[in-house]
């Protein structure tokens, strides 16, 4: 557990953050999937496949087998080194 990490649920879903980053990261659970969101992952060294709205990508998640994949957690990694979403202002 990072002690900067930041934590808050908008609309239903569970957003983490870092001080100095913003928002990072948005978890989206639907019925039958999970989105992890990364809202700087078009900056990534290798960007998630999905989205194209400006700097956001995501994966979907169908099992729970996938949250171990190397890829997710690279991106997790990469996730805590660059900027994603800050409120205006």
């Amino acid at each position: 557990n990072d002690p900067g990490l930041h934590f808050t649920a908008k609309r239903g879903r569970p957003h983490y953050g870092l001080p100095d980053l913003g928002w990072i990261i948005e978890v989206a659970p639907y019925h039958l999937s999970v989105n992890v969101v990364f809202y700087g992952g078009a900056d990534f060294d290798s960007p998630p496949p999905l989205g194209t709205t400006d700097r956001t990508r995501y994966i979907k998640l169908t099992a729970i087998e996938e949250v171990d994949s190397p890829e997710l957690a690279a991106w997790l990694e990469q996730a805590a080194r660059t900027p994603g979403w800050k409120a205006p202002g």
